[in-house]
C-alpha cells in the first residue's frame, strides 16, 4: 500500500535535509580549510586568501614534518597511551559490568554498589586536589599520569551490562543447567557475543585517548611524555601569523612557515582516526543502540 505523502511531510523533510547539509558544511570546512592550508604555499597561507583549495600548491610542509623529531616523539606517546589505556579499560569495563548484569536474587548488594558508583562517578575533586594527590603518589612527569585517571569508565560499564542485560534469559539458564560458573560464562559465553559493544567502547577509549590534551598540560613537564595532541596544542597556541617574524622558517617567505607546517601535523593526526573509524562503525551502531537500551 503506498502512502501519500502530505506537503507538510514533504516541507519538513526537506527542512531536514537542508539543516543536515549545514551542519555538514559547519563540520567539514574546518577541516578542509587545515587540509587546504597545510599544501598552501606559505605566503599565500599568511595572506588569509586560502578558504577551501590550497594556493601554490606545495609539499613543502609535509617534507617540514619530517624533519620535527618532537612530533615523532609525541606520536609514540600517544600511541603508547592509547594502547595501555585501550586494553586496561576494557579488561577493567568487562569485569566491572558483569556482576551489574546479574539479577538481584544473584547479587543482592547490586543496586546499592550501582547507585553509589553512579553518585561517587558524577563529582570531582578539582584540579588542585587531583594535583596533589599525583605528586604524592609520584605521578608527576610519570607516564601512568596520562593512563590511570582514564581506566574506569561508569558510562561505558552501563553501556555494557545493558547490552548483555538485552541477550535472551534462555543463555544464563542453559549454562547453570551445564554447570557453567561465573568465569566460563564471562570468556567462554558472553565473550563471544560482546565484539559489538566491546568494539563500541574500544572507539571511544580510542578517540577520547586520542583527543585528550590537557591532562599533560597539568601533570606532564618533560618533553619526551608529552602526547600529540598537547604538543600541537602548544604550537598552535604559540603561533601568531600576523608577526612578520614568525611567518617563515630562515625568512618571511620560505618554503615553509609555522602555520603551514602546524597544518600539516594537525591533518596527519586526523589520518589514524579517519581510519580507524570507518572499521569499527558497523560495530558501533549495533553496540550503541543494544546498550543504551534498559529493560
Amino acid at each position: 500500500m503506498v502512502i501519500s505523502r502530505t506537503f507538510g511531510s514533504r516541507a519538513f523533510d526537506g527542512f531536514l535535509l537542508l539543516f543536515m547539509v549545514l551542519i555538514s558544511i559547519i563540520t567539514l570546512f574546518p577541516i578542509v580549510h587545515t587540509i587546504a592550508i597545510s599544501f598552501s604555499n606559505p605566503a599565500a597561507a599568511g595572506s588569509g586568501v586560502v578558504t577551501v583549495f590550497p594556493k601554490a600548491f606545495t609539499l613543502e610542509a609535509y617534507k617540514g614534518v619530517m624533519d620535527d623529531k618532537q612530533f615523532f616523539v609525541s606520536l609514540w606517546v600517544t600511541v603508547e597511551r592509547i594502547a595501555a589505556t585501550l586494553a586496561l579499560s576494557t579488561i577493567i569495563t568487562y569485569l566491572g559490568a558483569f556482576p551489574f548484569s546479574r539479577e538481584t536474587k544473584d547479587f543482592k548488594m547490586r543496586n546499592i554498589y550501582l547507585w553509589t558508583i553512579l553518585i561517587i562517578s558524577s563529582f570531582n575533586g578539582g584540579i588542585i586536589p587531583n594535583f596533589l594527590n599525583a605528586k604524592n603518589l609520584g605521578l608527576y612527569d610519570n607516564f601512568w599520569i596520562l593512563v590511570l585517571p582514564y581506566l574506569f569508565n561508569f558510562g561505558n560499564i552501563l553501556l555494557v551490562f545493558n547490552f548483555w542485560r538485552n541477550l535472551p534469559k534462555e543463555l544464563d539458564d542453559c549454562s547453570n543447567m551445564d554447570g557453567a560458573g561465573p568465569w566460563v560464562k564471562l570468556f567462554y559465553i558472553y565473550l563471544p557475543m560482546s565484539l559489538p559493544v566491546l568494539a563500541t567502547i574500544s572507539l571511544f577509549t580510542i578517540v577520547n585517548t586520542w583527543n585528550e590534551y590537557f591532562q599533560a598540560i597539568v601533570y606532564i613537564n618533560k618533553t619526551h611524555l608529552v602526547p600529540l595532541q598537547t604538543y600541537l596544542q602548544q604550537i598552535v597556541v604559540l603561533i601568531d601569523p600576523t608577526k612578520p617574524e614568525e611567518i617563515g622558517q630562515g625568512g618571511s617567505f620560505s618554503k615553509v612557515s609555522n602555520q603551514t607546517l602546524s597544518a600539516a601535523k594537525i591533518t596527519l593526526t586526523m589520518l589514524p582516526i579517519l581510519f580507524i573509524y570507518p572499521m569499527l562503525q558497523r560495530y558501533f551502531i549495533h553496540g550503541i543502540t543494544l546498550g543504551s537500551v534498559k529493560e
